[in-house]
């Protein structure tokens, strides 16, 4: 490996091997030459001058693409296509008159794209009902352990480890149902011509415009696909790119709401992601454990957050029936989502696997906050047993604002429990109190919520692919 040489790390360090080899040369030159094939097979089924041996050729050489011979050819003819063309033809010197024949770079070039998109959305769908499974198995578990509440980032009402563990599982349900709508619905280019308008294919065919239509329909099937563009110039809509690259970004933004909420979690001692027993978290602190599979999930999906930005503004600035300004940008942009979202769902299957849960840590800050949460249910219990409510909320003010003044001004812990033993007025309540501030009292129907949405939102989808769902990926350095 020449190490002078930029090395992508999505490719080289992170990504997993079927993501790159989806994105990979061999994948997507020898799919060109699979629509070459599918090509010349229709136009043959359809009457053109094509034969069998010729077919036989093609289909012997779809793999072993002669890649020094196509670079070769690329420098002198500095077009890509071309060069394959004739590389290609190199290797099936009896079908070479036909390859490509009626065809614009885009049939083989956007087809391709639409291929390698399909069968990356594959790979991303898998990876996601992994993520769901081991999210699912962690709020089960934890369905009824109480924990704070926090909106602002300021205690709020308890909520249970597993109610909130859902919170992350609905965003990757919601994107899992939008990856499987790509797939079913990601339409074909199909054979459309140089600017879209099948010009070439009418002469082919003697001006005969069903047989057009009906090559267009059948390399649609021989690729596999159900659909096609209805209409499109010489590339197919950029919107479409925009559309997948939108559907990454939500994903990526599922993964870093969640990456976000495990680093601050991680950071009160509450949660903690795995950490291997030799793992080093700080070369200078060695007692650190850094939450670092959840920084890099959030910072790779800023990355591929960014990245639907720009598929944005590529087809935004398209003009007419097409330009060449997105080219180069596209090599970049498309495969790298992939390759980045590839790598969060890894990483964050790694970590829903392996979560850790601190439950006296989360009970000692609950014991922190719990007496002003307890208050109301404090105050209804005193006039239940008689007490002027008027008088009861005026002393349980007061010393809620005491204890908080010793809390903050001297650091001591809440003491609004003792405040409220010591003084007569709440005497009624005083043997309740224990019961008072039982946490499950706090999480209303958490458990339910769980339970239902488990059972009805995400079983199903985890039944239905339950081969996807006992994976969890590898995560790299």
């Amino acid at each position: 490996m020449d190490r002078t040489i930029y090395e992508n790390p999505l490719s080289l360090r992170y990504a997993s091997k079927e993501m790159n080899a989806a994105w990979s040369p061999q994948m997507k030159f020898s799919t060109w030459r699979r629509l070459w094939l599918a090509l010349a097979r229709a136009e043959q089924e359809l009457g053109l001058d094509i034969s069998d041996a010729q077919l036989a050729e093609l289909e012997a050489h779809l793999d072993d693409v002669n890649f020094e011979v196509a670079e070769a050819k690329e420098k002198e003819l500095r077009h890509d296509v071309m060069s394959h063309v004739h590389a290609y033809g190199e290797q099936c010197p009896l079908a070479r008159p036909i390859i490509h024949l009626g065809a614009t770079s885009c049939y083989v070039g956007d087809n391709t794209d639409l291929i390698q998109m399909r069968e990356g959305l594959r790979i991303v769908r898998d990876k996601l009902v992994a993520v769901m499974r081991c999210l699912r198995d962690f709020a089960w578990e934890y369905r009824s352990l109480p924990t704070l509440g926090f909106t602002h980032f300021q205690p709020a009402q308890l909520t249970t480890v597993g109610k909130r563990a859902t919170l992350w599982l609905n965003d990757f349900l919601m994107d899992f149902l939008a990856v499987q709508q790509l797939i079913d619905e990601l339409p074909f280019r199909g054979v459309k011509g140089t600017t879209g308008t099948q010009a070439s294919f009418l002469e082919l065919f003697d001006g005969d415009g069903a047989k057009v239509e009906a090559l267009d329909k059948r390399v649609t099937e021989l690729a596999g696909f159900k659909k096609r563009v209805p209409v499109c110039g010489q590339t197919y809509s950029r919107k479409l790119d925009f559309q997948v690259l939108a559907v990454l970004s939500g994903i990526a933004q599922s993964a870093a709401k969640m990456g976000s909420d495990v680093r601050l979690l991680a950071s009160m001692k509450e949660v903690e992601e795995p950490f291997g027993k030799k793992q080093i978290g700080s070369s200078a602190m060695a007692y650190k454990r850094n939450p670092m599979r959840s920084e890099r999930v959030c910072s790779l999906a800023r990355f591929v957050v960014s990245l639907s930005a720009n598929a944005a503004e590529t087809h935004a600035n398209q003009w007419l029936e097409r330009t060449l300004d997105d080219s180069a940008n596209r090599r970049l942009s498309v495969a790298q989502a992939f390759l980045g979202t590839d790598v969060i769902l890894s990483t964050a299957a790694n970590i829903a696997d392996g979560m850790v849960v601190w439950p006296k840590v989360i009970a000692k800050h609950i014991q922190a906050e719990l007496p002003f949460m307890a208050t109301e249910a404090i105050i209804m219990a005193c006039v239940k047993a008689g007490g002027d409510r008027q008088d009861i909320h005026e002393a349980i003010r007061t010393h809620s604002m005491e204890a908080s003044r010793h809390v903050k001004e001297e650091g001591g812990d809440n003491n609004l429990l003792e405040l409220i033993r010591q003084d007569p007025t709440f005497a009624a309540v005083h043997g309740e109190l224990g019961n008072l501030l039982d946490p499950a009292r706090f999480i209303g129907r958490c458990p339910e919520q769980v339970e239902a949405f488990l059972t009805q939102d995400v079983d199903p989808v985890l039944a239905a692919h339950a081969v996807a769902a006992g994976k969890v990926g590898e995560v790299n350095v």
